[in-house]
């Protein structure tokens, strides 16, 4: 059931991209790719995704989207600084006009009482346009699942820019 609503909600973006003209780049963390692979898993989605980036270590995020090493180093990979840097670097290293950034600890292990596994931020972007940020606080439900709700929550916060 989880895998058909992520799927149809995969559909209806990029429908509302395509028709709204707008190109997808993803940049994940915690997600591991799962965002642009859940939109790419529906047949047409090369009209609306553009690409994707797994910055999964902190030097991929500075290499690839060129996130400040000193903003990693001040507020902690998780953070709404650096999944805000994420969301801009990922439109500055593409041709994308709307993007998408996650970090976030999915556990089951890395969690502290101040970043509890189940803590994601999401940023989405639309280039020249408005820049929204969510923190989500899933808690403790499973890896596996955490991925799933920052998908979701990635999808619908996308859709509010489009």
């Amino acid at each position: 059931m989880i895998a058909n609503e992520s799927h149809e909600r995969a559909r209806a973006l990029l429908h509302a991209a395509k028709a709204a003209g707008l190109k997808i780049v993803t940049a994940e963390s915690c997600t591991g790719g799962l965002i642009a692979a859940s939109l790419a898993a529906v047949p047409g989605a090369s009209a609306a995704l553009e690409r994707g980036f797994v910055t999964y270590s902190n030097e991929a995020k500075t290499e690839m989207l060129g996130v400040p090493a000193e903003l990693i180093k001040q507020h902690g990979a998780v953070s709404k600084s650096v999944a805000l840097a994420m969301v801009e670097g990922a439109l500055a290293h593409s041709p994308a006009s709307i993007a998408v950034a996650v970090t976030g600890v999915a556990g089951p292990d890395g969690g502290t009482p101040e970043k509890p596994v189940g803590l994601v931020h999401i940023a989405a972007a639309r280039r020249d346009g408005e820049t929204l940020h969510e923190e989500q606080r899933f808690g403790d439900v499973g890896r596996h699942e955490i991925q799933a709700l920052t998908v979701a929550a990635a999808f619908d916060l996308m859709k509010r820019l489009i």
